[in-house]
């Protein structure tokens, strides 16, 4: 892009946003190139917007549209594809300034936000009103809901609540020209017209720009139980996960394997058994008689399959102390050196072949892998650990990061469970899709964004 044509758009944005919207300090352009997604590639923004409203959003596609420039919208940053990664000369839109919690119905049970707003705060939004919003991904603390949005994220509590997508009533979305659409509404069930909601989430910022979203809100459940086990084989905890999907539904279903809970109890000592091959967490929020029936029936699966500890407790301190042991897989890998983080998925049936399959590839690359997840709906996260100063080794991790993702793609699985295809993952989208399904992809995001501007380079 040339100097008079920066120029140009940068004069036109600034005739239409606030002064304060607009940066271009280099050092805060450096920190808005990427997401937490290390290797994904990223590019050089030319102009950081922070977007306070809707039609911060719609002037700035306006004019990207009329010039031609790509958007790359953006939330907290913490997503884990590259999804977020600037393109060189884009625009950079940061949605973190439309932050604002616009309702809570408590008798409709929905709560209406913008999506800057965080995850923790809209679950406390809801628990003000003695409700609660499900979808809790592990970066619920500090990741936006945009972005969980932009990804369908799931976390610890979707094998029973389900993912962000499923909380989602209605949408407000800005098109790659300017233009604004409303998907959805407020009512539970809507069959009118095509589901567009469902299409733009998940979609990473490649169809749209979400300024504003209606979520479902539940009852806050019981307080839960929760069971702890202990595996000398990762198989026999695989076995164990696919027996207690097949007989109750439990609120938690996580599983780490020993060089996860090392990493843990390295990071930060809680008494885990880094001996075990595999450490399975699991919670039921039933209450009463229905709660003691499916733990019970958790630990007799536990215990057929070869479970060498099983306990459990009903003490709210203690069950949240183990949910912290989860809760840190990831950092605490991440301070074993540099990361490759998988996100596949597979059928339950087929996660004890899927565990077998990441220790073999761990063994035949010569990596660490660190591997846990949500077992429960066959969502896991091999993490191969690295030394980032050392070639060989890069080389290695990215083979088997490669290698996992084909694994899970030959059990008849997913390339990405929750964390969006972003850049990193773009390559292995055809695998997945085949070519008729790439060719709908594009067609579809033909018919959104004709001019190639939003997001371009992720997902397809």
């Amino acid at each position: 892009m040339t100097a008079d044509i920066n120029a140009t758009l940068l004069r036109e944005l600034a005739a239409v946003l606030p002064a304060e919207a607009l940066v271009t300090d280099a050092d805060i352009l450096e920190a808005h190139r990427r997401d937490q997604a290390e290797w994904a590639p990223a590019g050089v923004p030319q102009v950081l917007v922070r977007a306070t409203c809707t039609e911060d959003v719609r002037a700035v596609m306006r004019i990207a549209s009329a010039r031609r420039v790509p958007v790359v919208p953006r939330g907290a940053g913490s997503g884990l594809s590259g999804g977020a990664n600037a393109l060189d000369g884009c625009i950079v839109l940061s949605l973190m300034r439309m932050n604002r919690v616009l309702e809570v119905d408590a008798k409709g049970m929905l709560v209406v936000v913008q999506p800057g707003v965080l995850n923790a705060e809209v679950k406390a939004a809801a628990a003000a009103h003695g409700l609660w919003y499900a979808p809790d991904p592990a970066s619920w603390e500090f990741s936006s809901l945009g972005g969980n949005l932009a990804t369908n994220a799931g976390g610890l509590c979707c094998v029973k609540y389900g993912v962000t997508g499923d909380a989602v009533l209605g949408l407000e979305v800005v098109l790659a020209d300017g233009s604004v659409v409303r998907t959805g509404g407020r009512t539970v069930k809507n069959v009118a017209g095509y589901d567009l909601t469902r299409l733009f989430v998940g979609s990473e910022g490649t169809l749209g720009v979400i300024t504003e979203a209606t979520l479902k809100l539940r009852p806050k459940p019981p307080k839960a139980t929760t069971l702890v086990a202990t595996f000398p084989t990762l198989a026999g905890a695989g076995a164990a996960v696919t027996d207690i999907m097949a007989r109750t539904r439990p609120s938690m279903l996580e599983l780490m394997d020993q060089p996860t809970c090392r990493a843990v109890e390295a990071y930060k000592p809680l008494g885990l058994d880094v001996d075990a091959a595999a450490f399975l967490l699991a919670r039921s929020d039933a209450g009463g008689e229905q709660g003691v029936a499916e733990i019970e029936a958790m630990a007799a699966c536990c215990d057929a399959t070869g479970a060498t500890f099983v306990t459990h407790s009903s003490d709210e301190a203690e069950g949240e102390l183990l949910l912290t042991a989860r809760r840190l897989a990831y950092p605490a890998l991440e301070r074993q050196g540099a990361t490759l983080l998988d996100d596949v998925g597979v059928p339950l049936s087929r996660i004890p072949e899927l565990l077998a399959a990441v220790e073999r590839i761990a063994a035949d690359r010569g990596v660490l892998v660190g591997t846990f997840g949500h077992a429960g709906d066959g969502n896991m996260h091999p993490t191969v650990v690295f030394d980032r100063q050392d070639a060989a080794a890069l080389e290695r991790a990215r083979g088997a990061f490669d290698d996992i993702l084909g694994a899970a793609l030959d059990l008849g699985g997913t390339i990405t469970g929750e964390h969006g295809v972003g850049a990193l993952k773009q390559p292995f989208l055809g695998r997945q899709l085949g070519e008729e399904g790439l060719r709908l992809h594009r067609r579809l995001k033909g018919a959104m964004d004709p001019l190639g501007i939003l997001n371009p380079g992720k997902v397809l």
